[in-house]
């Protein structure tokens, strides 16, 4: 590490240039990587949180969505007959606010289980997702209203979001009565079933998986996956900014190296005295690069979706890492194919 500790002594301005590349694709990276998680999570965490094995959904011909489902008292009992858990669950948008105030979108999802402590215990009562809660300023105790039936909060639990709305939990009956849509339930959260598919050819539905289902939500796929592909050009374009910089580097160096090779140095010396600069140049960029996500993320808070935790801010930096080198790894072929008497005669 010899030579590169003094080339990063002797070129500070090049490699703080390319440190704050690093630092501003690394900021550009995490900072959508939380940017996707929380709008995935404002998308799908109430269908997350269910506690099943399997999702049932009414057969429309079109292939499974949320919004097209609406199951029947048959296929309910088909189901029912045919598993050892089935939860009937409705889904659907509304209108609520605290009484006397105005009324806000929210999902509204009417269950009696399959979501752990979520779902209310009694008729006319309704619990809260905390980003509902906050959205109607109600909290434990207070009455709303949805639609023209009010109801008693009898807890805020879970942040739970379904197609960027804040939830709302309803018993199964309420739900049923404040539903236009029609239909029993919306869908089955169904575990200990040993044959779905015979099951769906004779009730007329379609299961799969919970995160197979979600993929029936209208947005998230296209959302999530646009978002996922920009966060990997990102990564490439990391990868080849520093393997580019240091192509030209190790160009501008060849007298040098070849003067090391002249001299006895092996050509795996020399790549890990490189590699080591640049894993030097790679940590310094992304380590400032997360830091300020982190830093930002804290100042956002609940003003747009962002997630910060390992997933958006380590993971980002161990692949930005990664690739750095690998880009710069292949800058470094010319270290093999360097003839030291030739490149000192090129010098002259």
């Amino acid at each position: 590490m010899f030579v590169a500790m003094k080339d990063l002594r002797a070129a500070r301005g090049r490699f703080a240039l390319i440190s704050a590349v690093v630092l501003l694709v690394a900021l550009l990276v995490s900072f959508l990587s939380g940017l996707t998680a929380g709008l995935r999570h404002q998308n799908v965490s109430a269908i997350e949180s269910m506690t099943a094995d399997t999702v049932v959904f009414a057969d429309t011909g079109a292939g499974a969505s949320f919004d097209e489902s609406a199951l029947t008292a048959d296929q309910l009992a088909a189901w029912t007959a045919g598993a050892q858990t089935v939860d009937p669950v409705g889904i659907g948008r509304g209108k609520a606010g605290v009484v006397g105030s105005n009324q806000k979108s929210v999902a509204l999802f009417g269950a009696d289980g399959g979501f752990g402590n979520r779902t209310p215990d009694a008729p006319g009562t309704v619990v809260l997702s905390e980003g509902a809660a906050r959205e109607l300023d109600a909290a434990a105790g207070d009455r709303v209203s949805i639609g023209s039936e009010e109801f008693t909060v009898t807890a805020v639990r879970g942040d739970d979001w379904y197609s960027h709305t804040p939830v709302v939990w309803t018993t199964l009956a309420d739900w049923q009565d404040l539903n236009p849509r029609g239909g029993v339930a919306t869908i089955l959260a169904v575990s200990g079933t040993s044959d779905a598919s015979a099951i769906d050819d004779a009730a007329s539905t379609t299961s799969t998986t919970v995160t197979g289902s979600l993929d029936a939500i209208g947005s998230y796929k296209s959302e999530n996956g646009s978002l996922t592909l920009m966060t990997v050009m990102l990564l490439a374009i990391s990868a080849l900014v520093i393997g580019a910089f240091f192509t030209v580097w190790t160009i501008q160096r060849m007298p040098d190296i070849a003067t090391l090779k002249a001299l006895g140095a092996t050509s795996g010396s020399l790549v890990r005295d490189a590699l080591g600069q640049a894993f030097i140049v790679l940590v310094v960029g992304v380590s400032l690069g997360i830091g300020l996500t982190a830093i930002a993320g804290s100042v956002i808070g609940d003003s747009m979706p962002f997630v910060l935790d390992a997933s958006t801010t380590l993971v980002p930096a161990v692949a930005l890492i990664g690739l750095g080198l690998l880009g710069a790894a292949f800058a470094l072929r010319f270290l093999f194919t360097t003839d030291p008497l030739t490149a000192l005669g090129s010098s002259r």
